[in-house]
């Protein structure tokens, strides 16, 4: 991916949140906790999956697994960035810089958008197809579904960023946002914009209402499946489980929809800012809780960890 700065501009100027310094400094501890708080939240979740011979066999958990690696992914793509720039008067990222950041940010929403439809293929074929759920879901088909996502999550938007890199940009340069994101990046380009702006919009709707269509499908058909079902304590069991992938689910596209998919809402510059913060920072500290807070599974694992912890550590005290 070759970019192509076609003018003088060097670099750009994140305004960030435009407050005070006392309210830049409450802002950085609170970001910064939350964000060791996701590492450790996430890197728990990998550790487990890893290290536990029963969960790393079962495809929910290999695509939990990489799901928690990619929220790790996404949120140290924009976090320690905006770290810097809370810490520091002025928030200068050089050209390459930015357009680095456009692309991983966007590459690893992608993958998120297809893990998340990965995921609600998994629980259709459980829920609706469990004789056969064992064949069809095996470990192979989980790894390659699992390398599909990324490839594709990391190839999607080349050709918008490349694009939109090679615009010349008349500034003034200064970006109200605190990342690197498209819309105010082309606010900064010079007209005529060509085709990046169209290339760009139908990239992001392609892969937002493909897996949204995806999702809301397969839920609809496993709702239907439950609600036909006899065994009202296994009814009770699948419900609880999709509805923890639901509010994953809703709290990522419901997000992203106001953002990218709404008529005017990338240009409302708090409401955006806001609306970033929230699935940048907040939704991957939420989502380890969502998917692990009620789930027995995890809970045993975490258990079973532990003692083998314990067990080791008597053996040491002992010799």
């Amino acid at each position: 991916m070759e970019l192509v700065n076609r003018t003088g501009v060097q670099e750009f100027i994140l305004v960030g949140f435009g407050v005070g310094p006392q309210e830049r400094f409450l802002l950085l501890i609170f970001f910064t906790i939350l964000y060791v708080v996701t590492l450790a939240e996430n890197l728990t979740i990998i550790i487990l999956v890893v290290l536990d011979t029963h969960l790393s066999r079962l495809p929910m958990y290999i695509l939990l697994s990489n799901f928690s690696l990619l929220e790790i992914g996404y949120v140290s793509t924009t976090v320690p960035r905006m770290l810097f720039d809370l810490a520091s008067p002025y928030g200068i990222i050089s050209f390459n810089s930015c357009f680095l950041q456009f692309y991983i940010f966007f590459s690893l929403g992608n993958t998120e958008c297809l893990f998340l439809s990965a995921m609600a293929l998994d629980r259709y074929l459980a829920i609706c197809h469990p004789l056969r759920y064992p064949q069809i879901m095996s470990q192979d088909f989980c790894y390659a579904l699992v390398a599909t996502g990324w490839v594709i999550g990391c190839l999607w938007h080349i050709i918008p960023v490349v694009l939109i890199s090679r615009l010349s940009f008349c500034g003034p340069n200064i970006i109200d946002h605190f990342l690197c994101d498209p819309v105010p990046i082309l606010s900064q380009a010079c007209p005529p914009l060509g085709i990046a702006p169209s290339v760009y919009k139908i990239f992001m709707n392609a892969v937002v209402i493909g897996n949204v269509s995806f999702v809301v499908l397969s839920y609809s058909v496993v709702t239907v499946t439950l609600l036909k079902a006899s065994n009202q304590g296994n009814r009770r069991k699948a419900f609880s489980t999709i509805s923890l992938h639901l509010v994953v689910v809703t709290l990522f596209y419901g997000s992203v929809a106001e953002m990218y998919l709404t008529p005017g809402g990338e240009n409302q510059s708090e409401v955006t800012k806001a609306v970033t913060l929230f699935y940048t920072a907040v939704t991957p500290f939420l989502n380890p809780l969502i998917y692990c807070l009620r789930n027995d599974q995890v809970k045993e694992a975490l258990g079973r960890l532990l003692k083998k912890r314990e067990r080791l550590q008597r053996r040491t005290t002992t010799m």
